[in-house]
């Protein structure tokens, strides 16, 4: 999993949280911010990270926290070759509940597509009765 998101802590922060649902053997990397610590994202990082994402695990489910990470991501994607490509799934998903429910998926083996599925369902969560 990738967690792409403006500010490196909150990706950070989501990583760690889904880390810990999940267990080691879930592989959670996260991008964000720019490189003198501003908010923001970056396609050429974010491509790092997706390369070492697919070293690491047969496929990648990529969140977003908001609409130009995703504009970067895409961007990030075409830096990838085809076959590579074709491995990220990206989620229209909440960035942390999405990550929480995503990492969990992967944790007891489901396959990516099911891995963003699971992620996307957290759109639907509600966190107050009523």
């Amino acid at each position: 999993m990738v967690l792409v998101s403006h500010s490196r802590s909150l990706a950070e922060g989501a990583r760690d949280l889904a880390a810990q649902m999940a267990g080691p053997s879930v592989p959670v990397l996260a991008v964000g911010g720019t490189e003198d610590g501003g908010l923001g994202t970056d396609a050429g990082r974010i491509h790092e990270v997706l390369e070492g994402a697919l070293e690491a695990a047969e496929a990648a489910v990529v969140l977003v926290d908001l609409g130009s990470a995703y504009l970067n991501t895409a961007t990030a994607l075409e830096l990838l070759d085809e076959e590579r490509r074709r491995r990220v799934l990206v989620a229209d998903a909440p960035l942390v509940e999405g990550a929480v429910l995503a990492a969990v998926a992967a944790s007891v083996g489901e396959p990516a597509e099911t891995v963003r599925q699971r992620a996307e369902e957290a759109r639907e969560m509600r966190k107050v009765p009523g």
